[in-house]
């Protein structure tokens, strides 16, 4: 029976691991950017909760449909969310 060939193997070397550290780009974010993106998440579950105990009794919670409640409650948590990514 033939002998097969065996394939001379290549030393493999991953040119992309680095063993410097890498400098961050920019700044870090300023106090008031931490106090507006937690404040909107704040603010956006404290809209809902209130709604959900005492939507009906708030005159201009009540004046506002459903989704629209919904709607500005999750508005202002998801835009506290979105600030986090460019939060260092």
């Amino acid at each position: 029976m033939p002998k097969s060939k065996v394939r001379s193997k290549t030393e493999y070397t991953d040119a992309a691991v680095r063993r410097t550290p890498v400098k961050v780009k920019g700044t870090p974010t300023g106090r008031w950017y931490l106090i507006v993106m937690f404040g909107l998440m704040l603010l956006g579950l404290a809209w809902l909760v209130i709604y959900y105990i005492a939507g009906e009794k708030l005159p201009f919670m009540a004046d506002l449909e459903t989704w629209q409640n919904f709607a500005i409650g999750f508005g202002l948590a998801v835009v506290g969310l979105l600030m986090t990514m460019r939060w260092r």
